[in-house]
């Protein structure tokens, strides 16, 4: 890896997206959204341990090739994240809970990063760069998978860390009502799990007036079969960045150091 070519900072970054299965990045034209380089995927290594993941994130970014001088890197991670240090881990090592990660990462790969929630750099790429792109106010937007993800953005600025599936509606950790992989568990119609996602999303409109929701995640793509079921005050659109709403958001919150979360 070199990085003889110079850029104007702010324009291109590294965008690295951990996953529990894999692991995936590219470098990122931020002015646009787009990749400047096919995406690279190596798989997470088993057990997830933060020295294995480290070392694989480290070959994913040299096989990118050329960096260019000035170019920021951003790594997202399943994981709340605090000043860099994960408080929680998801479908990895427990060894990351209350881990120095950020710096981890800054020696394995030789450089500052900026080291963010996946969910938040997620959420992120979606309002900057698909449905919501140039609209203010505050906007929602979650990934209906094995649990619900959830980003907030108020006027373009990221609040971090708000996992708001985790909202106990009824006595119960809602993301294990309404996440599509209880649907997937209790073999649910799509009428009866929008049921359940209407119960969901009409909470968040009580504790939030959000101007907008965004519906991320695998069963985004299946968006005909249940979000014309629901029944809302505040417009609901799917996300549209698929697999590249990591890689895009962690980059693009790479350059942005007065953003909240450093």
């Amino acid at each position: 890896m070199s990085d003889s070519s110079t850029v104007t900072p702010g324009t291109v970054a590294v965008g690295i997206d951990i996953g529990g299965t894999g692991i995936k990045g590219a470098i990122v034209d931020v002015t646009t959204g787009t990749l400047l380089t096919d995406r690279k995927k190596l798989p997470t290594p088993e057990g997830g341990k933060p020295d294995a993941i480290a070392e694989t994130v480290r070959e994913l970014v040299d096989s990118l090739g050329e960096i260019p001088a000035g170019a920021s890197v951003g790594v997202c991670f399943p994981a709340v994240v605090r000043h860099g240090v994960t408080m929680s881990a998801a479908n990895v090592s427990k060894k990351w809970i209350g881990f120095e990660a950020e710096k981890l990462f800054e020696k394995t790969l030789g450089r500052d990063i900026t080291f963010v929630n996946d969910a938040d750099a997620a959420g992120f790429g979606e309002a900057k760069y698909g449905e919501a792109r140039g609209k203010d106010g505050l906007i929602i937007v979650t990934t209906l998978g094995t649990g619900i993800g959830s980003a907030l953005i108020y006027d373009g600025v990221l609040v971090p860390n708000a996992e708001l599936g985790h909202l106990e509606i009824g006595g119960v950790d809602y993301e294990t009502k309404a996440a599509y992989s209880a649907k997937e568990r209790e073999d649910l119609s799509w009428k009866k799990w929008a049921e359940r996602l209407q119960v969901y999303y009409e909470t968040l409109e009580k504790l939030f007036s959000p101007d907008l929701f965004i519906v991320g995640g695998g069963v985004s793509k299946n968006h005909e079969e249940f979000l014309p079921l629901l029944h809302l005050g505040t417009p609901i659109v799917p996300a549209t960045l698929r697999n590249n709403a990591g890689i895009l958001g962690a980059a693009l919150l790479s350059t942005q150091r007065s953003n909240p979360l450093e």
